[in-house]
């Protein structure tokens, strides 16, 4: 696997590549200047399960924010920066764990050499990011417009610059929004990139579109053995990236730990407000971790035996519904009862397993 012989990165406290876990990443949608509201953002980003945060630094007060917003945060922030090679300096002087850059828009060499030297003396990782809406000209000119090789070649030419400053503290992305396109750039990236690839469907959409095609890409990515650390671009709140960053990384075994909600589609026979029993069911487990499947199904009739692979679930009928374990009936329970029944029986479990 390409993600195994990857270069081992230090993001803070955390690692990336070589073989460690694929860390989930999110980005704030709050103005770095205003600590108190990045801040409670991030907090809230930590107890989802993010493990990498990224802020947007378009101006000097918010490369100076994120001295005060990493004395109240517990994982890595990473400062984004367009532009203005002074705005990085200053990002990493103020204490970011790493910046993310595209060299390509930094300017002058000497302006890029300038930002990997303030790295180079605080030891902070550069990640090069290249997306298909901001190739050269000459690069769109060779390949007759945006390729997963013009993409490809914009990145190594990024690298190598950084390279021949002296530096190889490096972290590469590659982002499109065209999914299969982004596929094929990672395909050929992951041939002959040493670095650790973080990986992304970039501008994928709104929470059903977003879902859908970062589901699709970041699917085949990751099971291909490619990428060291993703993040799920949704347009909206930055709490769904990570629960679908979850979703993703347990559906490819990548990711264990937290309970699984399974549920079956509606059908004729269902005889409970299933759609929102089950969201209830998400969201009322979300604070316990566990490694457990739960299901929620919506008649009494195949319940049971369709919830057999379950450790634990609830069946609905009218008015009221089964406790199963294992496929088997437990208890009649009424209607009203059933979240509070079924969260008491999955807190009794997890005390089993202490």
């Amino acid at each position: 696997m390409y993600r195994e012989n990857t270069k081992v990165i230090q993001i803070g406290s955390k690692k990336i590549g070589g073989g460690n876990p694929v860390l989930i990443q999110s980005m704030c949608n709050t103005k770095t200047e205003n600590v108190e509201a990045t801040v409670a953002q991030i907090l809230k980003l930590e107890a989802a399960g993010c493990e990498i945060i990224r802020v947007a630094v378009p101006t000097m007060e918010a490369a100076a924010a994120i001295r005060e917003i990493k004395k109240q945060i517990h994982i890595p922030l990473v400062a984004d920066i367009h532009f203005d090679y002074r705005l990085a300096i200053a990002a990493i002087e103020s204490g970011a764990d790493k910046i993310r850059i595209n060299p390509g828009n930094i300017g002058a060499k000497e302006r890029v050499q300038a930002v990997v030297e303030t790295a180079k003396q605080y030891g902070v990782p550069i990640r090069v990011g290249v997306n298909s809406g901001s190739l050269e000209k000459e690069l769109l000119a060779k390949y007759g417009g945006v390729t997963a090789e013009a993409i490809v070649e914009s990145a190594k030419k990024q690298i190598a610059m950084i390279e021949e400053f002296g530096y190889d503290n490096i972290v590469v992305s590659i982002k499109s929004s065209d999914v299969m396109m982004c596929v094929k750039a990672h395909e050929l990236m992951a041939k002959e990139c040493r670095y650790p690839l973080h990986v992304g469907i970039t501008e994928s959409g709104t929470l059903l579109s977003g879902n859908i095609k970062s589901s699709v890409g970041l699917g085949i990515i990751l099971y291909e053995g490619i990428g060291d650390t993703i993040r799920v671009s949704l347009t909206g709140d930055p709490l769904e990236e990570i629960k679908s960053a979850k979703h993703i990384l347990k559906a490819l075994k990548l990711r264990t730990g937290g309970i699984e909600v399974v549920s079956c589609p509606t059908c004729g026979r269902t005889q409970i407000d299933l759609i929102s029993l089950a969201n209830q069911v998400e969201n009322m487990v979300a604070d316990i971790d566990m490694d457990i499947k739960v299901a929620v199904m919506g008649c009494v009739v195949n319940g049971p035996g369709e919830a057999r692979e379950a450790d634990i679930g609830i069946a609905g009928g009218i008015g009221e519904g089964l406790l199963i374990k294992k496929g088997e009936v437990l208890r009649k329970v009424p209607e009203s009862e059933l979240l509070a029944v079924l969260r008491e029986e999955i807190l009794k479990m997890q005390k089993e397993q202490e």
